[in-house]
């Protein structure tokens, strides 16, 4: 084993300094830890930041009829896809590029500090986007541009927040902790869904505003509770990394949510031109990337941290179950709205609120097993409570594609109240041992790394998900239209159009509540079929009924390849193995032990630079 480096500006106990403070850090974390009542107070903060930014990610989702109608702009017309897919987008889009670079800033210049900023930055864009004036596509493109700027208070809270909390608690807490955060996080993301059904029928601008007061009041209790623990700032900031990284991640986003696209004659745009030069451009910028990364001495994406094997196996096994889960949301809400529920008599324009409500069973899954598997971790390590999340989950997207298109309800919400505790049971316990792994001064950028992987994960699933019901749509779909218009009384020139219109039109339709044959056929056509022609083409079953034997084949084809994803990331979970947590030794020449046959790390302490010193990772060492 090589030679550890010597550690400058430690204390009495052979602790390491803040450089320009003088304060042992190990020290300072220690005392947080044992603040119960300061703890307490981070829990509650941090949970409320991730469960606001959470929410906002999804309650577009099921406000986006209603803010489409308020601001006068039809999102299936030619040329409006761009503000559709956006407005749902842009929000991940921009946190999945900035965690990291913000999870860095927040280990130089204080995780509390970025934390704080965060909230001010999100309260204030929520704001903003409750005061659009405009209408038609500049309102658009004006919603689009808020919500950027509100992804990226989101990404200040997601980037630190673990951080906060593992700084905050003492080992023996952390998965608890973390499990209730966790939680919170995932969970709102259903809560979401309700709550946009909710509010946007009163008045779209509200799914905003109920922002603004709950961010003024965490921003405000956030600055006056929280405090820093001091860390070194001589760290120098990555420019290079950070354009390569957030240009090629950017590039390669763009490229999927262009790819389900249509183009030309073909129902999907993955043979595009500027699909391609996007995906290219987007994996050569991310190349350079990661060869930037070797060479800088203080670098954005600290890759030594993937020695440490419990990070790594954590990390990996967080993006494939993204990846598995991703699209999951898309897929349940476009089978509700589009199917199921207007063939148990609701109206479409309903669908979205009763979407949101049918998806209640997934979200009580996850408050159920979160807080428990996470304290649990606490005891047993993380390996039996994330591996066997994800081997549950994959049964239950087995169980989801048992079922018919038409389901009984009750079947379909045990099975989603079992996918929600195996999730559970994996994200707070995997997320707990991936920041029980990391050093202390790489806290905020190992968190950052790991939001970057499930975040970007899920627009990558979200692709991969409307590609597979594309592909599966397409076998039957066209011909099932067309004789179908034709029966009733459809000429055969409409019957063409519409049988031609590309799948995405048909799944954005019912994504959106939008009576589908109602906005396919249009109003003229329907105009001139005789009255009961006309009630039988616009009634609630007959669509349903028309593309249900083609939804199934995409259906199929999706839960296979969530089932696939997720055996796969219990493998990569089970690699990570036994509970391992970092902790500081008083003697730099040792190396810590690790308990259950855990591979052991050397940790170092930064260089002054900012970069982490190698990290060792010798054999032999257990305790």
């Amino acid at each position: 084993m090589q030679g550890c480096p010597e550690r400058p500006n430690v204390d009495v106990n052979g602790n390491p300094k803040d450089r320009e403070e003088g304060i042992s850090t190990t020290s300072a974390v220690a005392t947080t830890a044992n603040d119960d009542r300061y703890k307490w107070v981070v829990l509650t903060n941090t949970t409320l930041g991730v469960l606001m930014s959470t929410i906002d990610t999804t309650i577009m989702l099921i406000a986006l009829p209603d803010i489409f109608r308020g601001i006068n702009i039809d999102p299936l017309k030619s040329g409006n896809s761009f503000y559709l897919l956006w407005m749902i987008l842009s929000f991940l889009v921009v946190t999945s590029v900035l965690v990291v670079s913000l999870g860095r800033l927040g280990d130089m210049y204080g995780r509390v500090k970025m934390y704080n900023l965060g909230f001010a930055v999100y309260t204030l864009f929520s704001l903003f986007l409750t005061v659009t004036w405009m209408s038609g596509s500049v309102a658009a493109l004006y919603l689009v541009i808020m919500r950027i700027g509100q992804g990226v208070g989101a990404a200040f809270l997601l980037a630190n927040s673990s951080a906060i909390l593992t700084d905050a608690f003492p080992e023996h807490q952390r998965g608890m902790a973390i499990g209730i955060n966790q939680v919170a996080g995932i969970g709102g993301a259903f809560i979401g869904l309700v709550l946009g059904g909710v509010l946007a029928p009163i008045q779209w601008r509200l799914i905003f505003l109920v922002s603004v007061p709950i961010g003024l009041f965490g921003t405000i209790w956030a600055y006056r509770s929280l405090r820093e623990v001091p860390r070194t700032s001589n760290a120098k900031i990555d420019w290079g990394g950070n354009i390569t990284f957030a240009l090629g991640l950017i590039a390669v986003m763009i490229g999927i949510t262009y790819g389900i696209q249509p183009y030309g004659g073909s129902n999907m745009g993955w043979t595009s031109p500027t699909v391609v030069a996007f995906l290219g451009s987007g994996v050569a910028l991310l190349s350079a990337f990661a060869l930037i990364e070797t060479r800088v001495s203080s670098p954005m994406f600290r890759l030594q941290l993937f020695k440490i094997r419990a990070f790594t196996a954590g990390s990996l096994s967080s993006l494939l179950s993204s990846i598995g889960r991703g699209g999951l949301m898309f897929i349940l809400i476009i089978w509700l709205q589009g199917i199921w529920l207007p063939l148990h008599g609701y109206d479409f324009s309903r669908t979205p609120l009763w979407a949101g409500i049918y998806m209640l069973p997934l979200t009580a899954g996850f408050l159920l097993s979160g807080p428990v598997c996470g304290a649990l971790s606490d005891r047993y390590g993380s390996r039996p409570f994330a591996t066997g999340g994800m081997l549950a989950a994959a049964l239950s997207f087995g169980l989801l594609e048992l079922l018919p298109v038409n389901f009984s309800y009750t079947a379909f919400a045990l099975i989603l109240l079992f996918n929600g505790i195996a999730m559970g049971a994996f994200a707070a316990p995997n997320r707990a041992g991936v920041m029980n792994s990391l050093p202390p001064q790489h806290r905020g950028v190992g968190s950052g790394m790991n939001n970057t992987f499930q975040n970007s994960a899920q627009v990558l699933s979200i692709g991969i998900f409307f590609t597979l019901m594309i592909v599966g749509l397409s076998g039957t779909l066209s011909t099932s239209l067309f004789h179908g218009l034709i029966h009733e009384g459809v000429s055969t020139v409409d019957a063409t159009r519409v049988a031609h219109l590309p799948p995405v039109a048909t799944l954005f339709a019912a994504f959106l509540g939008y009576s589908p044959m109602q906005h396919l056929l249009g109003p003229t056509v329907l105009g001139h079929l005789p009255a009961a022609n006309a009630a039988v083409l616009t009634s609630r079953s007959y669509f349903p009924k028309l593309i249900s034997g083609a939804f199934q084949s995409g259906l199929h084809a999706a839960f296979d390849f969530a089932v696939l994803a997720c055996l796969v990331a219990a493998g990569a979970s089970w690699l990570r193995g036994g509970k391992y947590v970092y902790q500081e030794p008083a003697d730099t020449t040792q190396a810590v032990g690790l308990p259950d046959g855990s591979e052991p790390v050397l940790p170092s302490a930064d260089n002054g630079s900012g970069s982490m010193s190698e990290i060792e990772v010798p054999t032999g060492v257990e305790r």
